[in-house]
């Protein structure tokens, strides 16, 4: 499984951006689908993740109320909606998926908010 990232860039707090990823390959069989993020300095943390049918969705506290996962699977790709950005939101975001018991990782797109 392939996955390219896209919608990453610079914004002001406030702000939104739409992230979006699709996967391409072997593509039949993934999962939950999801987000993590990596700050500098720190360990690459959870944002959000959706199930195939998209009835269960998760996000991390520090995003809940202001980020929204979704996926297409006609597209094979998941999205993610970020509101109300703040600076600490700053990061290079991942997408990743799950498909028969192994984890794929995009190569990350970079996100970065100005006070």
């Amino acid at each position: 499984v392939q996955l390219q990232a896209f919608g990453g860039g610079s914004v002001q707090a406030w702000g939104s951006l739409r992230l979006s990823c699709a996967a391409s390959g072997r593509t039949l069989s993934i999962l939950d689908m999801g987000w993590f993020r990596q700050a500098p300095g720190k360990e690459r943390e959870f944002v959000a993740a959706i199930s195939w049918s998209g009835g269960s969705t998760y996000y991390a506290d520090s995003v809940r109320g202001r980020f929204t996962i979704s996926r297409d699977n006609a597209m094979n790709t998941v999205y993610l909606q970020m509101n109300s950005l703040k600076p600490e939101d700053t990061a290079v975001y991942y997408c990743n998926v799950e498909r028969m018991g192994a984890q794929y990782w995009g190569k990350g797109t970079q996100v970065t908010v100005s006070s």
